[in-house]
């Protein structure tokens, strides 16, 4: 029996918990790459949307400038207009109050404007982005935009001729008219982080709640559709475990589903029906070997209380050979039964020995006793005939073969051992009354009776053939009944082998 092992006491034991726990866990796994995936590209989308509105209000500044207004200090970003020539900056705001820039602006101001003035090529939205070192500041508060180290910051900066403006926005601004003004727009990472990781954690949430809701249906889902898929194999389980060895003429139900659970259902029957089969020719072999046990017991039960109820009146010596005779009939059954059940528990196969069945069967000829009346055995073959195999249970084949053949022969048997296209085929041919047609494999069974002259009358324990047709199996062999005119002739097929390489 197979052993079962320790059971592992976190994993549960039924399919459907841990087909559920599978499903789970394998969406888990799932969900989270797509919620890695999905965090990031937000994160990525955001920090984009983040700089694109930086931009946005960029060049909202560098227009209102050129159209003579003055930015405000409100704004959702650091700016700083310089211009040439100025010490303060022109405008600030956004947090750049926080350098004091009014007194000295904080970013380089921009060379002097190119005289004359280049030729105009139209609206130009182009602008320049750089790295720039902001200064340190000795005091911040908390909840100043810049650290009090300063750092470098990418800043995007365009520059627009005072030139271009009109006079008053010119004097309005407190500049030259030779002066070039330069707009700075600070770009903050941690203000697109800000913007970023507000939508991505309000994502995440979301991904979160959508997650666990998830792998619960999933679970759920997983679990009852194994609990309805498993319905027919616990139907199975149920009708299986009432089948006994002494009654397995149960059945399951097979469903025409067409799928794994059908061809299960398939198989059990298939199993269950070789069972039956066993089973009744178990009881069938059993039934038959009490009855030929019983015959000749019965006989020299008889022929020894006749004897002792009446022994002045009993002819000892043919008492005692009658007895000897049963009692021989007896071991011969015994013999039978303990090679059959020896075959039946050996698993078939050829042995390594190579075996001539021309000498063997020349040999038995020689030496099989024809005394009880007289037979003509002949063996007719042209070379040596090699076989695979055991050399014991090959002779006692065709023993058997011969003293079926002896039983019911009238005056020959003849032995015929030929070589044909890679096998080996020997017959054993006698002239008695032979065997129906409808009878050719009934013979072969085991305590099989037959209404005619071929029956165990003559001595035989109706085991011969069953266990000749057994070892031809051994070795990968057939034993048939060959049609005949004229008695009954019996055909064994073997493969060849090769001759050994001493001969």
């Amino acid at each position: 029996m197979n052993a079962t092992g320790p059971r592992r006491g976190w994993w549960p034991r039924s399919v459907r918990a841990r087909t559920a726990l599978a499903a789970a866990s394998t969406a888990a796994v799932i969900l989270a790459g797509i919620g890695w995936w999905v965090h990031h590209d937000v994160y990525r989308e955001s920090t984009g949307i983040a700089q694109g509105q930086t931009q946005k209000q960029f060049l909202a500044l560098v227009d209102q400038l050129e159209k003579g207004a003055v930015p405000a200090r409100r704004s959702t970003v650091p700016y700083e207009i310089v211009a040439t020539g100025r010490r303060a900056a022109v405008a600030y705001g956004g947090g750049m109050e926080e350098f004091d820039p009014g007194t000295r602006h904080v970013l380089p101001a921009p060379p002097k404007a190119e005289l004359p003035a280049p030729p105009d090529e139209g609206p130009n939205w182009g602008y320049t982005t750089r790295p720039v070192r902001l200064p340190a500041r000795p005091d911040s508060a908390p909840g100043d935009r810049f650290g009090k180290d300063g750092g470098t910051y990418q800043v995007m900066y365009d520059d627009v001729r005072a030139d271009e403006l009109s006079g008053d926005t010119v004097a309005a601004l407190g500049v030259a008219a030779d002066a070039q003004l330069r707009v700075y727009v600070v770009v903050l990472p941690h203000a697109a982080e800000d913007i970023a990781g507000t939508i991505t954690e309000a994502t995440d949430r979301l991904l979160l709640r959508a997650g666990l809701v998830s792998l619960v249906l999933i679970a759920a889902v997983a679990y009852f559709a194994v609990r309805i898929a498993l319905r027919p194999v616990e139907a199975i389980r149920v009708l299986t475990a009432s089948v006994t060895a002494n009654d397995p003429r149960e059945r399951v139900t097979v469903p025409n589903t067409g799928d794994e659970i059908a061809a299960l259902a398939t198989t059990i029957n298939t199993t269950l029906q070789r069972l039956d089969d066993a089973a009744a020719q178990q009881r069938r072999f059993v039934a038959d070997a009490a009855h030929e046990l019983r015959s000749p017991l019965t006989t020299l039960l008889a022929s020894l209380e006749v004897a002792l109820a009446y022994p002045e009146r009993t002819d000892w010596p043919a008492a005692a050979t009658t007895a000897a005779r049963q009692t021989r009939r007896l071991q011969a059954l015994a013999e039978d039964l303990l090679f059959l059940a020896r075959l039946d528990t050996r698993t078939p196969a050829a042995g390594p020995d190579t075996v001539d069945l021309t000498a063997l069967a020349s040999r038995l000829t020689e030496q099989y006793p024809l005394t009880e009346r007289p037979l003509t055995l002949t063996c007719d073959s042209t070379a040596p005939a090699h076989v695979h195999g055991n050399p014991d249970e090959y002779e006692r084949l065709l023993r058997n073969l011969i003293d079926n053949a002896a039983r019911h022969a009238t005056h020959r048997i003849q032995i015929t051992v030929r070589n044909r296209d890679g096998r080996v085929d020997l017959t054993v041919h006698d002239d008695g009354p032979g065997v129906p047609t409808e009878d050719a494999e009934r013979i072969f069974e085991r305590f099989v009776r037959l209404d005619d002259a071929r029956s165990r009358d003559h001595g035989g324990t109706g085991l011969g053939l069953a266990i000749a047709r057994d070892l031809a199996h051994r070795h990968r062999g057939t034993l048939t009944l060959t049609p005949r005119t004229l008695g009954a002739c019996f055909e064994l097929r073997l493969p060849q082998a090769p001759a050994p390489a001493d001969t």
